[in-house]
């Protein structure tokens, strides 16, 4: 991988999905930015204001590791994105794995949403085999949820990445309940949003802009619980490099 400052903090996203590398990159941003209005107006010292992290994907590092999801849940499918990125490069990195459960399916496609279609499916193609497969079942009856597992890997300081030692993996879910609609509707994100309708709106996430399907998505609920480990684990990391910094003075 090409080298990055360690003295800055830098956050790794673990995809090479490019729509999940906007989706994330959006939300944290959108995190830090909510996070700095609040610390205008809090007494707080400057110990407890919100760390500002430089966002990378895998893949501006060099050539990232192809992670193959072979996991039987969510979280093992996240945690092992995560942890194999956090040992090539040697910085903290987040990876999610999100699932669809569709009550009428009896939580199918579940962990297996991203290729419910197959080896090399497409978008399109998951949705219409799940369209095709509820196939004549009423709208009350298309229950459905989207569940997002996030992991953070956290490896430690010194050395190269190649000798780092893994210190840590947080992991936190995120839970988005709606129903399949009968017909795609919408233009915007990716995967089964154009057929995954939120009631409260009346609207399926493809409707939505990306600013309103992060405050109510499954990604981004989980990326908001990760958010304060985030900020602890940059904390200990400065704490750290200062430790270090004061002890070759």
């Amino acid at each position: 991988m090409s080298s990055t400052q360690q003295t800055q903090l830098v956050l790794v996203l673990a995809t090479h999905n490019q729509d999940k590398v906007r989706e994330l990159r959006r939300l944290l941003l959108d995190l830090e930015q909510e996070a700095g209005l609040v610390d205008r107006f809090s007494p707080a010292g400057a110990a407890d204001r919100p760390l500002r992290w430089e966002i990378v994907a895998a893949t501006d590092l060099g050539a990232a590791p192809e992670v193959e999801e072979d996991q039987s849940t969510l979280e093992g499918n996240a945690r092992k994105k995560a942890e194999k990125v956090a040992a090539w490069s040697g910085l903290p990195s987040l990876a999610d794995d999100t699932g669809l459960e569709v009550d009428a399916l009896g939580g199918r496609p579940g962990v297996f949403a991203h290729r419910y279609a197959g080896p090399g499916a497409t978008y399109a193609d998951n949705r219409h085999r799940l369209l095709q497969e509820l196939a004549g079942v009423p709208l009350e009856q298309r229950t459905a949820r989207f569940r997002t597992v996030m992991a953070l890997a956290v490896p430690g300081r010194e050395g190269p990445p190649e000798n780092k030692r893994l210190i840590a993996v947080h992991t936190m879910e995120g839970v988005l309940p709606g129903r399949i609609a009968l017909t795609e509707r919408g233009y915007g994100g990716f995967g089964y949003d154009p057929i995954f309708e939120i009631p409260e709106l009346g609207r399926t996430l493809a409707e939505l802009s990306l600013e309103e399907k992060n405050r109510w998505s499954h990604r981004g609920r989980a990326v908001r619980a990760v958010w304060p480990i985030l900020q602890a684990v940059g904390r200990q990391w400065l704490g750290e490099a200062a430790t270090r910094s004061g002890g070759q003075g």
